[in-house]
């Protein structure tokens, strides 16, 4: 066997080390995700079924009046919620990175793509910023109920209905695809060194928010931390990312939305 084969061989043996190690990596940060998830979704049944309680024995207590640590608390829940449900769906370029940073004779490719995942995360911090802003000004306008879900069919309705849409919009569907075509993505979006390994893994989150903000929303009809829903989401977001023919896909279920959108939009009227 020439040096030249060996050498390639031995590349190739630590290419696969290093997507062995990132894989495992992935995994186990979302496995701790799912189980912060658990243990908040029971922590927060507990708290209201205490709240039916204190209301059932005429008990009164103000729900609206949360506090600055309450308010961080939904932050983080909502930042480990978006790492539970996105990083499957992002492992297929987070692989690739690891590789190709390799691949280029990179010897810290692993550390690259720990700044790329921050970099996607970082992304996702933000839509959790903007998602416990929304849900702070929901809950002190008492349109959430103590599970965090919508108190109005209507509010209801207005959600699925603006998801549903969304499926079919244009820059859903640019997004959507710059998420299915990691390799595309790297061509187009390549940088050198860990800040350009940030950089790109903020780009390439920028388009996953673009790509599923709108099927996030529907946690607010259908109750924040109702663990079903979370999963389908998650589900529903990995099948579009790596199935073919996800856009028809992800098409049909925005008509569905819609449907039930209008008619919970129109059930009181």
């Amino acid at each position: 066997m020439s040096s030249e084969t060996q050498a390639w061989s031995g590349l190739e043996r630590l290419v696969r080390r290093d997507r062995v190690i990132i894989s495992l990596a992935l995994g186990a940060i979302t496995l701790l995700a799912w189980v912060y998830l658990f243990h908040m979704a029971a922590e927060m049944n507990l708290a209201a079924s205490e709240a039916a309680r204190h209301a059932a024995m005429g008990m009164m207590m103000d729900m609206r009046a949360w506090s600055a640590s309450n308010i961080v608390m939904l932050l983080v829940m909502w930042s480990v919620m978006m790492v539970g449900m996105m990083l499957p769906s992002a492992a297929p370029v987070m692989l690739l990175v690891v590789g190709t940073y390799r691949r280029r004779g990179w010897q810290h490719s692993r550390l690259a793509t720990i700044s790329f995942l921050f970099g996607y995360l970082a992304a996702w911090t933000g839509f959790s910023l903007l998602a416990t802003l929304s849900q702070t000004a929901l809950h002190h306008a008492a349109l959430l109920s103590s599970a965090m879900s919508a108190n109005s069919p209507r509010l209801a309705g207005g959600i699925f209905l603006v998801a549903g849409l969304y499926q079919w919009a244009p820059w859903k569907q640019s997004c959507l695809t710059h998420c299915q075509s990691p390799l595309q993505f790297l061509t187009q979006h390549w940088r050198e060194g860990t800040w350009g390994a940030f950089r790109m893994g903020l780009h390439h989150g920028l388009f996953c928010v673009g790509c599923c903000w709108a099927l996030m929303l529907l946690l607010f009809a259908a109750g924040v931390m109702n663990l079903i829903w979370v999963a389908a989401i998650a589900a529903f977001v990995l099948i579009e990312k790596l199935l073919p023919r996800a856009p028809i896909l992800g098409r049909a279920a925005g008509v569905l939305m819609c449907a039930w959108g209008v008619y919970l939009l129109t059930r009181d009227s």
